[in-house]
């Protein structure tokens, strides 16, 4: 009776073992599906310094200590419910945006390079130096729906050109006259994309329900004119072009594609 007790209770041990094993796999691949889902979203606005999103999810290693270091609050760590790599660190300007700290206390502890100094590089007498410059952040692109703003009304609303911490160089405004009313002016705000630092400060400000000025990624709210576009007014452009034809990348020159409209037309 002995040996038929011991042997039931180590097969009711290995069972238990077992169906815990089964649990801790079907948990894994659980978190496995759910992790392959959370890779990066599209739309994250991640703190200053932050490299190219796809590199920044494989360099950050989810210490957290941005968030310690940022004297604001501003910036969380993503959580399931985020829908956004979890564990990585971003901010939601509508709800705290980033107050552009002159000495970036966030960047310089991150021990990863997911938040690189390298990328804000403060210049003196036209040379970088090591200390870093948040003016030369790029954490997103503040875009303006003009239907939905109030100034493009004509009601005077200036919040987010005065909340700006660049005023008049990432938004400034553009006196017109309301046409509707033939009375006072319109004032409409216009973002500069060149300066926008993607803080957030303008939307967290926007006195809309629903913010009429919103940041968003770089790579969702800028447009790709492509390398066969120039700016026949600069020089720089103009360089590039014949930089390219001498390395053979453009093998079709203007000359070419406008053959060939003419070509077209005169076949119909």
């Amino acid at each position: 009776m002995a040996g038929d007790q011991n042997t039931k209770s180590r097969r009711e041990i290995l069972q238990s073992a077992l169906r815990g094993a089964g649990l801790l796999g079907l948990g894994g691949a659980v978190w496995g599906i759910t992790a392959k889902k959370l890779k990066a979203s599209d739309i994250v606005l991640r703190p200053p310094g932050a490299i190219e999103e796809k590199d920044f999810i494989k360099a950050c290693i989810r210490c957290g200590t941005c968030v310690e270091n940022c004297p604001y609050d501003t910036i969380k760590l993503a959580t399931l419910n985020d829908q956004i790599a979890v564990g990585t660190p971003f901010f939601e300007p509508r709800s705290i945006p980033c107050y552009m700290c002159v000495d970036v206390p966030c960047v310089p502890v991150c021990p990863s390079g997911a938040l690189d100094v390298k990328q804000l590089p403060k210049e003196v007498d036209g040379r970088p130096t090591e200390d870093p410059d948040i003016r030369k952040s790029r954490m997103g692109l503040a875009i303006i729906d003009e239907k939905s703003c109030l100034a493009y009304w004509g009601i005077r609303c200036d919040a987010c050109y005065r909340a700006c911490p660049l005023i008049d160089e990432a938004i400034t405004l553009e006196y017109k006259r309301n046409e509707k009313t033939g009375k006072h002016a319109i004032l409409e705000p216009h973002v500069h994309h060149d300066t926008c630092a993607g803080c957030g400060i303008c939307e967290h400000v926007c006195v809309t329900e629903k913010a009429a000025i919103f940041v968003l990624p770089h790579a969702i709210a800028s447009g790709e004119v492509g390398t066969h576009y120039i700016k026949s007014w600069d020089k720089d452009d103009e360089d590039r072009i014949q930089d390219s034809d001498k390395n053979g990348d453009n093998e079709r020159k203007p000359e070419d594609i406008l053959n060939d409209w003419e070509e077209l037309l005169e076949d119909e």
